[in-house]
Parts: structure tokens; sequence; C-alpha cells
């Protein structure tokens, strides 16, 4: 198969940062790189993780009050396990 070379501008540190990371979990950072180019042509599309970080405040803040809520009985329909919500769905006709 034939090669070619993709040149492209990026902050020493990301560069870095990006290399320890594919180091990390064992394979050079050209894999990722050409992982992310397949999935781009196969989806059109670019898609970005939050994994690893911090939920935001105002996701904090809707969570306690979504479980405030809950407590007080102030949702409807309250799920407590995914079953009783397809199952709440199925009766809906969803």
């Amino acid at each position: 198969m034939n090669y070619t070379v993709v040149a492209t501008k990026i902050d020493p540190q990301t560069k870095k940062e990006a290399m320890e990371t594919a180091q990390e979990l064992g394979m050079p950072l050209s894999v990722v790189i050409k992982a992310f180019l397949k999935q781009f042509i196969r989806t059109k599309s670019v898609e970005f993780s939050a994994r690893n970080e911090e939920p935001s405040e105002y996701l904090i803040r809707t969570i306690k009050q979504a479980l405030k809520d809950k407590k007080e009985g102030k949702a409807s329909p309250v799920f407590n396990t995914e079953r009783e919500a397809i199952n709440w769905l199925k009766q809906q006709g969803i």
C-alpha cells in the first residue's frame, strides 16, 4: 500500500499531549490520526467526547433540581429503571 504525508500545523503542547495519550494507549499517533480520518470519511461528521471531564455547573444544578423534583413528586412520569421506562413507552404506543 502506498502512503502519503499529511502536514498540519498544531501547537507544540497539543502535539506533545496527543503523543503521550496515544503512547499510553499503546499506539503511535499516526494510527490515531488514520482512524480519525477513516471515521470522518465514513460518517461525514466530526464527533467530540467529554470523557474524563468534570460536569459543568449548569449540569450539576440541573441534576440536583431533577433529583429534588423527583423526591417531591414533581416529576411525571418517574422511572427507577430503564425497564420501567420502556414498558411505559410501550403502553403509550411508542
